[in-house]
């Protein structure tokens, strides 16, 4: 898989718009009301990104989850970033 053109970047980016470009990633924070329902989301993120085998780089601090998704093999950001987001977002979270 290739890595997206800058422009096609853009144009995914409106897909999702609470996450951020940051060099050859998109980013997002998950504030959560305590530390379960942040480890109940990555539970649930987990089964997403195994199912497409693609998996986040992802931190969690209590009750946040920071998500950094890339294509490592494409050197960038491809549309499975962008797939993944987007079902990522659909978890309501």
């Amino acid at each position: 898989m290739d890595a997206l053109s800058d422009s096609d970047i853009q144009a995914s980016l409106g897909t999702v718009p609470d996450w951020t470009l940051a060099k050859d990633r998109i980013h997002r924070e998950f504030v959560f009301p305590d530390f379960v329902a942040a480890f109940g989301f990555m539970s649930s993120v987990a089964i997403l990104a195994e199912r497409a085998n693609h998996h986040p780089e992802w931190r969690n601090v209590y009750n946040r989850v920071n998500i950094e998704l890339t294509t490592h093999d494409a050197g960038g950001l491809t549309g499975r970033d962008f797939a993944l987001a987007i079902e990522i977002d659909g978890l309501g979270a």
